[in-house]
C-alpha cells in the first residue's frame, strides 16, 4: 500500500456515511443556511454550525461486531445511566419474572442509529404513544413514547428492547417490523435528538457492564446469555 494511499484513507476515515433519514434534514439546514447567508453573513455562520450539527446527528458509522452466540450487544451509543431487577412492561409479554433491564442514555451529541442486541425474529412490535419526560428518569421507562421489540433467538430466548423518546426527542423511526428476521447488530431505527433504549435481559442474566459506562451501540457485550458469569463489579478511575 501507498504512503499516499494511507494517508487519503487516514483523512477520508474522519468523514462518516450520513443515514438516508437524516438526509432530508441536511438539504433542510442547507437551504436555511444560504438564506441566513442572504440576510446577514453573521446569520449565515450559525446556519453554517446548524448544517454541520445535522449532519453530525444523523452519522451513520460502521461497527464491528462480535458474532458469538449468546451475546447481547448494546442497541445504541450512550452513557449506561441504570442496571436494575424490574418487571418488563405489559407490552412486552415477557412474563412477571424479574428480568435485568440495562438502560442506555443517548445524548443529542451521540450516534443515534439503534441496534439489535441479539440475532433472531422480532416476534412482536409495539408502540406506545406517551410523555416526553427528560430520558435519564426513571419514570421515561414506562410513561414516555416508545417502541418495543421481542426477539426470539434462535435458541427461544427472548430480549426485550425499547427505543424511548426523550424531552426534545419527538420522533422514533423504526426500519424493521413484526416477523422480520435480524441479525445482531443489524440497524433497526433511530430516535431523533436525545433519547434513551432499554434492554430487558434473560431471567437470571447478569450484565456485563456498570453504570456510567459508555457503551458502543453494535459493539459493546452488555451480557451473555450461554455464560454464568456473575455481575461485574467497576469503579471510576
Amino acid at each position: 500500500m501507498s504512503q499516499d494511499k494511507s494517508l487519503f484513507e487516514t483523512i477520508t476515515g474522519f468523514f462518516v456515511p450520513i443515514h438516508q433519514d437524516g438526509q432530508k434534514f441536511v438539504v433542510i439546514a442547507f437551504v436555511i443556511m444560504l438564506v441566513l447567508f442572504f440576510l446577514s453573513t453573521s446569520l449565515g455562520w450559525i446556519g453554517v454550525i446548524l448544517t454541520g450539527y445535522v449532519a453530525y446527528f444523523f452519522r451513520d458509522p460502521e461497527r464491528v461486531t462480535p458474532l458469538r452466540e449468546g451475546l447481547v450487544v448494546a442497541p445504541a451509543d450512550g452513557k449506561i445511566s441504570a442496571i436494575e431487577k424490574i418487571r418488563p412492561p405489559v407490552e412486552l409479554r415477557l412474563g412477571d419474572e424479574e428480568r435485568i433491564r440495562v438502560s442506555i442514555f443517548l445524548s443529542v451529541f451521540d450516534v443515534h442509529i439503534n441496534r439489535s442486541p441479539v440475532a433472531g425474529v422480532i416476534t412482536r412490535s409495539i408502540y406506545t404513544p406517551g410523555a416526553f419526560f427528560n430520558a435519564d428518569l426513571d419514570k421515561a421507562s414506562e410513561e414516555n413514547e416508545r417502541r418495543s421489540y421481542v426477539i426470539e433467538t434462535a435458541s427461544g430466548v427472548e430480549i426485550g428492547a425499547v427505543q424511548i423518546a426523550g424531552l426534545i426527542a419527538r420522533r422514533i423511526v423504526t426500519f424493521v417490523k413484526e416477523g422480520s428476521t435480524i441479525a445482531i447488530g443489524e440497524r433497526i431505527g433511530l430516535i431523533r435528538f436525545g433519547s434513551r433504549m432499554d434492554v430487558y435481559l434473560p431471567p437470571g442474566n447478569d450484565a456485563l457492564v456498570a453504570v456510567g459506562q459508555r457503551a458502543v451501540g453494535g459493539e459493546t457485550v452488555l451480557s451473555d446469555y450461554k455464560s454464568d458469569e456473575a455481575e461485574r463489579e467497576a469503579r471510576i478511575s
